[in-house]
């Protein structure tokens, strides 16, 4: 009967650390961010001795002026984790929720120096250096941390585009002079590889924006 009773205390500690392993096991599956790298937005899971992995989809070298009058570049961004948008300053709708999130995403990394923000007007005729300096002084941007970028409106809807798969329907297959209006915040991260994808318009949205890119930080 003692060597029963022996026989299922170690079954018994046997199936709690196997219960343990698997909890650990399903965290790790929780916290490792995906990549996407097709404008239907699927994640994917692409472990670095995939051959996949040299093949992840990264985001070209761009170059802007942001409300400073400065070049914004993949320079800039380098070894950097960024959370990307695309805006107008006389957008009325969706636009003003997003640069509110957005300055909530600013306050809340605002001693990180390695954590940086990028919103992209898509109406760059409309929003000069100028416009956009005025725009940052009366959202609180914190024009060393987020910058308010302008140039070229081609470059900047092909970026958004055919990079950042941003737009109203999938990706980069709407047609080239439609007026680009999406409310994706998109995380990017020190490598220039997309890692998640939110509705900036949403609370909830800018929580799991938070706890992703601790998650990067973390180099999951």
């Amino acid at each position: 009967m003692k060597y029963r009773h022996l026989f299922f205390l170690l079954l018994f500690l046997s199936a709690c650390n196997l219960g343990n392993k698997q909890i650990k096991n399903a965290n790790e599956l929780i916290i490792t961010l995906p990549f996407f790298n097709q404008p239907d937005w699927t994640p994917e899971w692409i472990g670095k001795n995939d051959v996949q992995y040299q093949k992840i989809h990264t985001i070209p070298f761009f170059s802007f002026h942001d409300q400073n009058d400065s070049t914004i570049s993949l320079h800039t961004i380098k070894n950097k984790i960024y959370v990307s948008n695309f805006f107008f300053t006389k957008c009325k709708g969706i636009c003003p929720k997003m640069t509110n999130n957005m300055l909530l995403l600013q306050e809340a990394f605002k001693d990180d120096t390695s954590i940086l923000f990028l919103s992209h007007s898509v109406d760059p005729v409309s929003d000069s250096v100028r416009v956009l300096q005025q725009y940052a002084k009366e959202n609180k941007v914190n024009s060393s941390r987020w910058h308010l970028l302008t140039g070229s409106k081609q470059e900047i809807y092909d970026l958004a585009k055919k990079q950042y798969f941003a737009g109203d329907s999938v990706g980069y297959y709407q047609s080239g002079n439609e007026f680009l209006h999406t409310e994706n915040f998109i995380l990017v991260d020190k490598h220039q590889r997309i890692r998640g994808v939110y509705n900036g318009t949403l609370l909830v949205e800018i929580d799991r924006i938070k706890e992703d890119i601790k998650n990067l930080k973390m180099g999951n």
